[in-house]
């Protein structure tokens, strides 16, 4: 047992190194090709990969809508296309470090879509934290002056990453509409038609001038990044994050989540990068929010249990 549970932390933590490092690899690669040609071909490359994986474990069968057609299309075009798409143009605007935090705030959003939408109300406890995280993530954006929010357009590159944080919140409560399906199948059942949504967008961005078709050479000079958010951040981390779940549990895959910023920040500053204070502040502020409230909602589950 204990093993088990010491495989989960390991792939769960793998996961969190992907996705932190994910970000300013990204941020790299978009000063020679968009933003959104980057999304389109790490999709269409993962999307591949995923087919083959789900035909080789579950079968030929297991790529089969089965009259979901509709919802999947709907909900994988918000989750696999709207939000990388958001996220990846908000990174090309801003930076990979307000990217993260802004990121780690989705099972906050969560919380507060289950209550708007299905009337479960967060505790006190949690409603503060999140206020606190909000209150963080304010500070790392304005960096305690309003007015720096209109300065280089960061502003509108982090309203871009709050959008796709939102279309990945939806897109995840949505996974409960499809139950009977393995997560593997219903993330690749789901990227299909985002892939081609990420395609079609490119498309119409790069015939209307709005974006540029890379040359081989462009494409040639981020060849190991393409590699890198394909195989880790698409592939490798969605394996490791499903399979870590199962053997420790959402609350403690969540508290590992929140060392995500920590892996971004640190990359950025081997870069060169140095944040400034306020900066840090602010994500000390999120982090340690959310870290609180999952140490609460630990507590809370065990003594319901205590009492069953």
């Amino acid at each position: 047992m204990k093993s088990r549970f010491a495989q989960g932390v390991l792939l769960v933590f793998v996961t969190v190194v992907l996705w932190g490092v994910q970000f300013p690899v990204a941020k790299d690669a978009f000063a020679a090709v968009d933003a959104f040609h980057v999304t389109a071909i790490r999709y269409g490359l993962g999307t591949v990969l995923l087919v083959v994986l789900l035909v080789w474990l579950e079968g030929p069968a297991a790529l089969s809508y089965y009259g979901r057609l509709g919802p999947a299309s709907l909900f994988g075009f918000v989750g696999m296309c709207a939000s990388p798409m958001l996220i990846f143009f908000g990174i090309a605007l801003s930076s990979p470090e307000h990217a993260a935090i802004i990121v780690a705030l989705q099972p906050s959003m969560t919380a507060l879509a289950d209550w708007a939408i299905r009337g479960r109300r967060p505790g006190r406890f949690t409603l503060a934290c999140l206020a606190v995280a909000f209150a963080g993530v304010a500070a790392v954006v304005t960096r305690a002056d309003p007015l720096h929010v209109f300065a280089k357009g960061e502003i509108a590159g982090d309203i871009a990453v709050i959008l796709g944080a939102m279309c990945w919140v939806a897109y995840t409560m949505a996974a409960e509409n499809f139950k009977g399906w393995s997560a593997l199948r219903f993330t690749t059942l789901t990227i299909i038609p985002g892939t081609l949504g990420c395609i079609a967008v490119t498309a119409a961005l790069a015939a209307a001038g709005l974006a540029t078709v890379p040359g081989a050479a462009a494409l040639a000079s981020i060849g190991w990044h393409l590699v890198y958010l394909t195989l880790g951040g698409i592939v490798i981390s969605m394996l490791c994050w499903n399979a870590g779940n199962q053997r420790i549990g959402p609350l403690n895959t969540m508290l590992l989540l929140n060392l995500m910023p920590v892996v971004t920040f640190a990359v950025r500053f081997a870069q060169g990068a140095r944040p400034d204070a306020v900066e840090f502040f602010g994500a000390a502020l999120v982090i340690s929010s959310l870290v609180a409230n999952n140490l609460y909602l630990r507590r809370k589950a065990a003594r319901s249990e205590a009492t069953l």
